[in-house]
């Protein structure tokens, strides 16, 4: 794409790399995303970049920006998505409405850069890994919570989700006191004070999905504990056999790699590049 087009379009800022443009989807300064474009596509579809760090304000998109880097690179378009966290004016329900705003600005951005999104995938690390799942889910939830405002929502669907050491099952996150009570900074509640939350909010009461779910995690990881992501894989696939009255549910995959939790965001490692090519796989390659 020639370099005119990645500059000074529908509000972008263009930034050190004049193949990456950061386009507002809010007022708030944590309300963008940085549109990564490769030199040579060679991946029809878009990868969404969605960073971890407990949900919390001082880890930002810059832990994101390798990945999308190294996505576009490898010809994949990313789109390394920033919100508000807890601590900057996020939590309940900013946070989810922040995401979903995010990737649905997509929608804006596919004519200005030619971006096909019959595939859109999620990559998603640690409480990005939650985030990329429960944005997978947001078609089932009921119109007019936070993530699905209306009923046409969302205007991005998501096609498959990476999920990198997802924090999948937020009640055992929450019982497990994991970071220090991150998972109450974010919701603002326990599962008795406001049951409802958390079943908006929690992967495993969205489970199973309709799309693929890739739960990658680190045999060494001792940040996010595994059995999160096993335990909502579990569900899934006993879901998927009971044949619950949804959209036919995809597969959920548990995938162990090498590594610990941040093996998994570092694009020189093993673990890394394995969520690469689950990543390319669920694109379409351009001929």
């Amino acid at each position: 794409m020639p370099g005119g087009d990645r500059q000074g379009r529908a509000g972008s800022t263009p930034v050190d790399d004049d193949s990456v443009l950061r386009y507002p989807y809010g007022a708030d300064a944590s309300q963008y995303g940085e549109l990564h474009l490769p030199a040579v596509r060679r991946f029809a579809g878009v990868a969404v970049v969605l960073h971890g760090g407990y949900w919390r304000s001082r880890y930002g998109a810059e832990l994101g920006t390798p990945l999308a880097q190294d996505l576009a690179r490898h010809g994949i378009p990313a789109w390394n998505l920033e919100y508000r966290r807890a601590g900057n004016g996020g939590g309940w329900p900013e946070t989810f409405d922040d995401v979903a705003a995010g990737i649905d600005l997509l929608a804006q951005l596919a004519g200005l850069h030619d971006l096909q999104l019959d595939r859109v995938t999620a990559l998603g690390h640690s409480a990005g890994g939650h985030l990329a799942v429960w944005a997978a889910g947001r078609p089932q939830l009921p119109v007019g919570s936070p993530g699905r405002a209306a009923a046409w929502a969302p205007l991005v669907p998501l096609t498959a989700v990476v999920s990198q050491s997802g924090l999948l099952d937020l009640r055992r996150a929450r019982l497990q006191n994991l970071s220090d009570g991150a998972v109450l900074d974010l919701l603002g509640s326990s599962p008795e004070e406001d049951p409802v939350r958390y079943l908006l909010a929690d992967p495993m009461q969205l489970a199973p999905l309709p799309v693929p779910v890739y739960a990658v995690v680190g045999a060494n990881d001792s940040t996010v504990p595994p059995q999160l992501s096993r335990a909502y894989v579990a569900v899934c696939n006993a879901a998927a056999i009971a044949g619950p009255a949804r959209p036919a549910p995809a597969p959920a995959r548990l995938i162990e790699v090498p590594g610990d939790h941040f093996d998994l965001i570092d694009p020189t490692s093993e673990a890394y590049a394995v969520c690469r090519a689950l990543v390319a796989q669920s694109l379409l390659p351009l001929p």
